[in-house]
Formats: structure tokens, C-alpha cells, sequence
């Protein structure tokens, strides 16, 4: 893969899946013995990425801790938020300011990310370089989620988004260009506000998943996710 860097968002409280995370950050839930960010690591390393950059804040010192004492065969570093927490748009702006490179691989923990997604980040990845694209998220048709109450967030055309109609949901997984950010300061935003402009301008693109999507919404899905 083109891609050198990978980063994974593990900043927030992950409040919806209260009582659980009241003193574990989301990041480090067990899901199929192996914790959201293992799965998502194992991920990251089959797509051959070289290294990873992780924000952190609510209890960061078991984000600290966790990666410390785990070796993946692969570079991670764990970057904090500061002292207040930055959202998603400023978590992302703060991680990509620490590096050199171009493009980034950008993951939500929250998602159960399977080693066979590998394929499908693959091709959205071939996309985006073929096309000199500055950005692409992966998309899934809301009816292959696991948790039936997500809405959609977008349609998507020749894998350009749109709103025509909202069939897909956002899987968590998305490539930027650091260019994308270039005129934001780091602070607290959310990079939704970035696809909304992007969108307006008709410059926000996709890729289709064709996997049942798992994510993590809530305690109740959480618990039925811990049963399959």
C-alpha cells in the first residue's frame, strides 16, 4: 500500500456504551477476546502499513499502558489530545501536524474491524491514488449493519457522495490528504464539518463495502455483539 501511516481515534468517552466505559476508554472494550483496538491494529498491519499514530485523553494512561505492553510488529506512537480534547476533526489535524507524510489511512475504533476488510481498503486505496483524490471514506448500505437503528448518511454515485438519498452509513474508515485540513487550526472540530464543505463542493468521495458492518453503537448493541 502507498500509504505509510495509519491513524486510529481513541480520544473520545465513548458515553453510549455507559456503564462499561466508565473506567475502560471504548478503545480497549473485548470484543471476541481481543480488544476494539487489537482488532483494529491486526487490521493495520495485514494491510502492510509501517506505522501507527493513536490520539488519546479520557484515561489515556491505559491507551498509554495497553500499547506499551503489546507488540504488533509495527510502529505506534501515541499522541495526546492536550488539555482539552480536540474532536474528531482536531484529533485528526493534531496527529497528521506530527508527521512528514501526505496520506493517511484513518480508522474509528468503534467499528469491529475484521482482517477481511483488507480487500475492499485495498481497492478504495488503488481509487484514490488513480484518481488524485483527497478523500474517500469507506461506505456501507445501511442494511448490511448489524445494529438496524443506524441511519444512513449519505448516497453514493460513481463513488462520489451525495444526499440524494441516505442508503450508506460511514464504516470508520476513510483516507485523507493532509491538504484537506490545511486552513484549520488545531482546536476542537469535528471533521463532519470538513465533509459537509467537501459535500457542498461535490469533492467528498466513497467506496462501497460489501461486509456486514459491526460497530459498536451503544451498551445494548455492545452486549449483543459479545453474543455472535
Amino acid at each position: 500500500m502507498k500509504i505509510h501511516t495509519a491513524l486510529i481515534l481513541c480520544a473520545g468517552f465513548g458515553k453510549r456504551l455507559n456503564p462499561l466505559t466508565i473506567n475502560t476508554p471504548k478503545p480497549l472494550l473485548i470484543i471476541k477476546n481481543l480488544t476494539l483496538l487489537d482488532h483494529c491494529i491486526n487490521l493495520i498491519v495485514k494491510l502492510n502499513i509501517k506505522k501507527i499514530l493513536i490520539n488519546s485523553y479520557f484515561l489515556k494512561e491505559q491507551i498509554n499502558e495497553f500499547v506499551k505492553n503489546h507488540n504488533y510488529n509495527i510502529e505506534i506512537k501515541v499522541i495526546e489530545d492536550g488539555e482539552n480534547i480536540l474532536d474528531t476533526g482536531g484529533g485528526i489535524l493534531n496527529l497528521i501536524d506530527k508527521s512528514n507524510d501526505e496520506d493517511f489511512l484513518i480508522f474509528n475504533p468503534d467499528t469491529i474491524w475484521k482482517k477481511s476488510y483488507s480487500n475492499e481498503i485495498h481497492r478504495m486505496s488503488e481509487i484514490y491514488f488513480n484518481q488524485n483524490l483527497r478523500n474517500i471514506l469507506l461506505l456501507v448500505k445501511k442494511d448490511l449493519s448489524f445494529d438496524k437503528s443506524l441511519k444512513g448518511d449519505f448516497g453514493l454515485n460513481n463513488n462520489l457522495i451525495d444526499q440524494t438519498c441516505k442508503d450508506f452509513i460511514y464504516t470508520g474508515c476513510q483516507i485523507m490528504n493532509k491538504s484537506i485540513l490545511k486552513n484549520k487550526e488545531i482546536n476542537n472540530f469535528s471533521i463532519n464539518k470538513v465533509w459537509t464543505d467537501l459535500l457542498k463542493n461535490k469533492k467528498l468521495h466513497g467506496f462501497e463495502s460489501k461486509l456486514k458492518f459491526h460497530h459498536a453503537t451503544n451498551f445494548e448493541i455492545f452486549k449483543k455483539l459479545q453474543d455472535l
